[in-house]
């Protein structure tokens, strides 16, 4: 089977390997890899500015989709023909997280999905909703559950309730369709009017272009009348997290998610305490979320948002498509 391996850090280094397909065994499953969405993170890892010290070789990539082809001794879960996905910690099933359920994340502790075949814990995967095709169903696992942890867990939106969301990646678009499933109003920044024109056919009640409007949060005051959001889902950074703790309510959140931007200012404590802000970091989530977002996604018959797909062998492209910031939504590789 082929695989794609960081052996040294930068783009120019990942390299296309080949070894002989694994099988499975007590509790594992054996997938056929379909479809691979990519990440910021998985640039960041391939770049070496994730974890400089991360040993390598490391098969990168967190999300993937694809169908059980064989199963070990004892597997009840799943059987050959099921359409999965993994989940992006392995060992974060449910309830809160700990040190120990933060390990095992695919693409970064351990090798991940940018692979024809791979091997995986039958608790480490989670069915598919049925009208997904392989490609969509591939954006879920990073980005879906982020975004479904941010909106519902941290956020706890309710209809009526004011999103905030930055940019129109694939953690801000998912969402943004989340926010909108719940009956939310939602309010987004974009450096693009064309991407805020897309955003706003998926429901997007107001955008603003932060190029042309830097001091974006008294746009979202002035659409608030005054108040701020309920929620801003802050992939932003540093560079953003200032204007994230202006923007929102009293008692509201910042669900701070990226890792996008810096700064040289120095945190102001102020704005946290005279607002009373929750502060909510979000590392993906559990299986337990997974499974919660997908019976949302069934019911509601939610499409994700899938930019473009490459091939396999397109992988360095893919990449430096994500680097280059132009997507809208998610990149996905197809497997071969």
């Amino acid at each position: 089977m082929k695989f794609w391996q960081i052996p040294a850090f930068g783009i120019n280094h990942l390299q296309l390997a080949e070894k002989p397909v694994p099988q499975p065994g007590p509790h594992q499953v054996l997938i056929k890899v379909r479809a691979v969405s990519l990440n910021y993170r998985d640039l960041m890892i391939t770049l070496g500015k994730y974890n400089p010290r991360m040993h390598l070789p490391r098969v990168p990539a967190s999300d993937g989709a694809g169908e059980v082809v064989a199963i070990g001794d004892e597997v009840t879960r799943s059987k050959p023909g099921d359409r999965v996905a993994g989940i992006f910690m392995q060992n974060w099933l449910d309830g809160p997280p700990s040190p120990s359920k933060l390990r095992g994340a695919l693409g970064g502790d351990i090798d991940g999905m940018l692979t024809e075949y791979v091997v995986l814990p039958e608790s480490g995967v989670v069915p598919l909703p049925e009208h997904l095709s392989w490609e969509e169903a591939a954006t879920l696992p990073c980005a879906g559950v982020t975004a479904w942890n941010a909106v519902v867990h941290a956020g706890r939106i309710k209809a009526g309730d004011t999103v905030v969301i930055q940019g129109t990646g694939g953690v801000s678009v998912f969402a943004l369709q989340f926010a909108k499933l719940l009956g939310a109003r939602v309010l987004g920044t974009s450096s693009s009017d064309e991407k805020l024109a897309r955003a706003k056919k998926l429901g997007l009640d107001a955008g603003i272009n932060y190029k042309q409007h830097p001091d974006w949060v008294q746009w979202v005051l002035e659409q608030t009348a005054g108040e701020g959001a309920d929620l801003v889902v802050e992939v932003g950074g540093a560079g953003t997290f200032a204007q994230s703790l202006q923007a929102v309510n009293i008692g509201g959140t910042v669900a701070q998610i990226g890792v996008l931007t810096q700064s040289s200012e120095p945190l102001q404590i102020a704005p946290i305490l005279h607002r009373q802000v929750h502060i909510q970091g979000i590392y993906v989530g559990s299986r337990a979320h997974f499974l919660e977002m997908n019976r949302a996604i069934t019911l509601n018959h939610l499409q994700p948002v899938v930019d473009e797909v490459f091939s396999f062998s397109d992988l360095p492209e893919a990449l430096r498509r994500m680097e280059s910031g132009a997507h809208f939504g998610k990149l996905v590789v197809r497997v071969n």
